[in-house]
C-alpha cells in the first residue's frame, strides 16, 4: 500500500477539527486478476476503535478513499488495512463466466465454499447464517441461474461488504491525526480597535480614548451580524519613542495614541494592559461580556517592543545591536519601523522562549484561548513548534493564528509545527482563474495541515480590488470568503465601505493603527448605508449549512465567462448530522465594475444528480427559485446582485 492520508510533509501529524469530515485514502492493488478490500481502522483519544470500509475512486488509479466525519478532540490514530476480497472475486468471476456459460459448475461449488466459509465466523447474525445456508445449499446444486442470480445479489455484496471474508491480509504503518477542538477550523472573525470603540471628541477638539467598558457596547452589534470571534489588536501600553503619527509619519501631534504594535512603556509590557483601556478586572470583564453574547475574544499576540519598552533595559541581549551601538529597528525594506524593536532569538533562546511562554500563559488564565500572531515568520520555526506544543499540552482549547504573508513554502511551514490557521493568499487573488486555482489549493492540496482565514481585509491591508472596485467589491469578497473557507474574518469598517488608501500604498487612509476611528454603526445601517445587513446573513448562511463549515468539500466547476466563478461544496446527508444532504452553489461575478451574462457548467454527479436532469435550486440571498440542470444561463450585476449562493433543494 502506498500514499496513506491524510499525511503531512516533514512527518508532521495531520490535522482536523470536531465536525470536520476527513478523506483518508490510501493507494492498494495486488497482483492478477483478484479482487482486493480496503479498510481504515480508526481509534478514537478514547481508545474505541472503529472500522471503516473504503471504496475505489478514480478507475485505473487503485486508490481506495472514505469519508469520515470526526467527533472527538485529541490525538487519533489510524491504519489502513488491505485484503484479498474473497467474495467480490468470485461475484465477478461468476457474473461473467456464468452468463457466458463457462464453469458453471465450478463456479457454483466455489459460491458453496464461499457460504460454508462464512457459516464458520463467530458473531453471524442469525438472520444471515440463515440466509447464507440456504444460499449455500442452492449454490451445491450446480444450478447456473441460482449462480448468476447470487453473483449479482446487492443484499448478499452488502452482507459481504460488511463483514468480508479476508485472506492475505497486509497493513499500512500506523500513523497519527491531530483533532483540534472546532473553533480551531470554524468560525467568522470581527476586528476591531478597543480604543476606537466608546471614543469620543472632546470639546477642545482632543478624542478620549474608548475603554474596554465602551468596547463591550459594541459587542452585541457584533453578535448580532453572526460573528463568533472579536480579534482584538494588542492592548498593551505603547511606547512614546519615535512614536508614529497620523499615516505613519514620523511626526507625532499631542493627542496621538501611537501604533499599538510599539508595545511597552514605562506601564509595562506584552503582561500589561494600557492605562486608557482601562486595568486588568476591565478586561476580565470585556472577556465575560463577550462570553455573555456567544463571541471569544481573540487577542494579538506581537513578539517585538518599543524602545521604551522594559525588555530594553533588562534585557539587551534579546535585541539586536549594530556597529555603532544603536539597536536595529524594525524593517520591511523600504520601510523602516522606527517605532519597534525586532526580538533575537539567537542570543538566549532559553531566557526568551520562557518569557513569551509566560506571556502567552498570563493571557490563557486572563480567559484568553485564541492568539492572531503578527509577523511569525520573523521568528524561528523550532521556536513556535515549541511554544505551541508546550502550551497545547497544558491547554489543548488555546488556538494560534498564523499571520504570515510571505513565500508560500514558509507560510505551510508554520501550518505544519502547530499553527492551527494561517492567513493566506485569498486577500491578493480576484480574478476567476486565480480564485479557482486558490480554492483547489486550499481545500485540496495543502487541507491535511493549513486551515486558511480567509480575511476580506485587515488594518494594514487594504487591496487595490477593494479601493478601485467600489462597493460590489466589498459585496463580492464577503461572499466569497464567507462561502470559500469555514473561516474568514472582516476588519471594523469594512461594512461602511472604507475603500480610501494613503496615496501609493495597500492601506487606508488615516489609518487606525495611528489614530482613533470615530464611527456611527447604527446610522450608517438605518440609512442602508452598511454591509452589515449582508454580512449578517452570509453568517445566517454558515450556521444553517453544514456543507459550508467544512474545508475540504469544494468542487470547482466552470463557465463561458472569464470572469464568473463556479463553486459548489456538498455534504452527503450521513456526514451532515441532519439526516439530509446539504448542497451550496455559488456563482460570483468577480469583475465588480459589470454585468455579465454567460453558461455555467456543472458537475452535478458531485451531489448525486444525474448530468442532464433537473433539480430546483433557492438563492440564499434573494430567495429566487429555479429550475436547473448541469448546463444554466445566468446573468450577475455586479451593481445589484454580483453573487448567487444556490441551495439545492432536495428532490421528492
Amino acid at each position: 500500500m502506498l500514499k496513506a492520508l491524510p499525511a503531512v510533509p516533514g512527518g508532521f501529524a495531520p490535522k482536523a477539527y470536531v465536525g470536520e469530515v476527513v478523506p483518508f485514502s490510501v493507494v492498494a492493488f495486488r497482483e492478477g486478476h483478484d479482487l482486493i478490500g480496503v479498510h481504515l481502522r480508526l481509534t478514537s483519544p478514547d481508545g474505541e476503535e472503529t472500522l471503516h470500509r473504503l471504496t475505489p475512486r478514480l478507475d485505473g488509479t487503485d486508490t481506495w478513499a472514505a469519508d469520515v466525519a470526526i467527533d472527538l478532540q485529541g490525538r487519533w490514530s489510524f491504519r489502513f488495512e488491505a485484503f484479498s476480497d474473497d467474495f467480490a472475486t468470485w461475484a465477478h468471476a461468476a457474473e461473467l463466466k456464468v452468463a457466458a456459460g463457462v464453469d458453471v459448475p465450478v463456479m457454483a461449488a466455489l459460491g458453496a465454499e464461499l457460504m460454508n466459509r462464512a457459516l464458520t465466523e463467530r458473531d453471524r447474525p442469525a438472520a444471515q447464517r440463515t440466509m447464507l445456508r440456504a444460499h449455500a445449499t442452492a449454490l451445491a446444486t450446480g444450478d447456473a441461474d441460482v449462480a448468476l442470480a447470487l453473483s449479482t445479489d446487492g443484499e448478499l455484496a452488502r452482507v459481504f461488504a460488511e463483514r468480508p471474508l479476508v485472506t492475505l491480509r497486509s497493513s499500512t504503518a500506523t500513523h497519527e491525526l491531530l483533532v483540534e477542538r472546532t473553533a480551531a477550523g470554524v468560525g467568522a472573525w470581527y476586528e476591531f480597535f478597543p480604543r476606537s470603540e466608546g471614543a469620543r471628541r472632546l470639546k477642545d477638539g482632543s478624542i478620549k480614548s474608548g475603554t474596554f467598558r465602551t468596547a463591550s457596547k459594541r459587542l452585541p452589534a457584533v453578535a448580532a451580524m453572526g460573528f463568533d470571534v472579536i480579534y482584538l489588536v494588542p492592548i498593551h501600553p505603547i511606547g512614546t519613542t519615535n512614536r508614529k503619527g497620523r499615516n505613519n509619519t514620523l511626526t507625532t501631534e499631542p493627542g496621538d495614541p501611537g501604533s499599538p504594535y510599539a508595545i511597552g512603556s514605562a506601564e509595562g509590557g506584552h503582561d500589561a494592559i494600557h492605562p486608557d483601556l482601562g486595568k486588568a478586572a476591565d478586561f476580565r470583564a470585556f472577556v465575560r461580556a463577550a462570553r455573555s453574547e456567544g463571541l471569544e475574544v481573540a487577542l494579538d499576540l506581537a513578539l517585538q517592543a518599543s524602545p521604551d519598552h522594559p525588555w530594553v533595559v533588562e534585557h539587551p541581549e534579546w535585541f539586536t545591536t549594530l556597529p555603532d551601538g544603536t539597536i536595529a529597528y524594525a524593517e520591511n525594506p523600504p520601510k523602516k519601523y522606527q517605532d519597534i524593536y525586532p526580538l533575537n532569538f539567537d542570543n538566549d533562546p532559553e531566557g526568551i522562549y520562557r518569557e513569551m511562554l509566560r506571556i502567552v500563559q498570563h493571557w490563557v488564565r486572563e480567559g484568553v484561548k485564541i492568539f492572531r500572531v503578527d509577523n511569525p515568520h520573523t521568528k524561528p520555526l523550532q521556536f513556535w513548534e515549541w511554544l505551541i506544543a508546550t502550551v497545547n499540552a497544558e491547554d489543548p482549547d488555546v488556538i494560534f493564528l498564523a499571520e504570515a504573508f510571505t513565500r508560500p513554502a514558509v507560510m505551510r511551514a508554520l501550518a505544519a509545527v502547530g499553527f492551527q490557521q494561517s492567513y493566506s493568499y485569498f486577500t491578493w487573488r480576484n480574478t476567476k482563474a486565480e480564485l479557482e486555482e486558490f480554492l483547489t489549493t486550499v481545500s485540496h492540496e495543502t487541507s491535511d495541515y493549513m486551515r486558511p482565514n480567509l480575511f476580506v481585509n485587515t488594518h494594514d491591508i487594504l487591496t487595490e480590488y477593494l479601493q478601485f472596485g467600489g462597493r460590489s467589491a466589498y459585496r463580492i469578497r464577503a461572499c466569497i470568503a464567507a462561502t470559500g473557507a469555514p473561516i474568514y474574518g472582516v476588519y471594523a469598517g469594512y461594512e461602511l465601505f472604507e475603500n480610501v488608501a494613503r496615496p501609493g500604498s495597500e492601506e487606508n487612509i488615516d489609518n487606525e493603527k495611528y489614530e482613533f476611528k470615530l464611527r456611527d454603526w447604527e446610522a450608517a445601517e438605518a440609512a442602508g448605508d452598511s454591509l452589515a445587513p449582508l454580512l449578517r446573513r452570509l453568517n445566517e448562511i454558515r450556521q444553517a449549512h453544514p456543507a459550508l463549515r467544512q474545508l475540504r468539500n469544494l468542487s470547482v466547476h466552470w463557465s463561458d465567462d472569464d470572469s464568473v466563478l463556479v463553486y459548489s461544496k456538498h455534504l452527503d446527508a450521513a456526514l451532515t448530522g441532519t439526516g439530509q444532504p446539504d448542497t451550496v452553489i455559488v456563482v460570483a461575478n468577480v469583475d465588480p465594475h459589470s454585468v455579465r451574462e454567460t453558461t455555467v457548467h456543472l458537475d452535478t454527479s458531485v451531489w448525486g444528480v444525474v448530468p442532464g436532469e433537473p433539480f430546483e435550486v433557492e438563492d440564499l440571498l434573494t430567495g429566487a427559485v429555479w429550475t436547473w440542470a448541469d448546463h444554466n444561463y445566468v446573468r450577475l450585476d455586479a451593481f445589484t446582485e454580483p453573487v448567487h449562493i444556490l441551495k439545492v433543494r432536495e428532490r421528492v
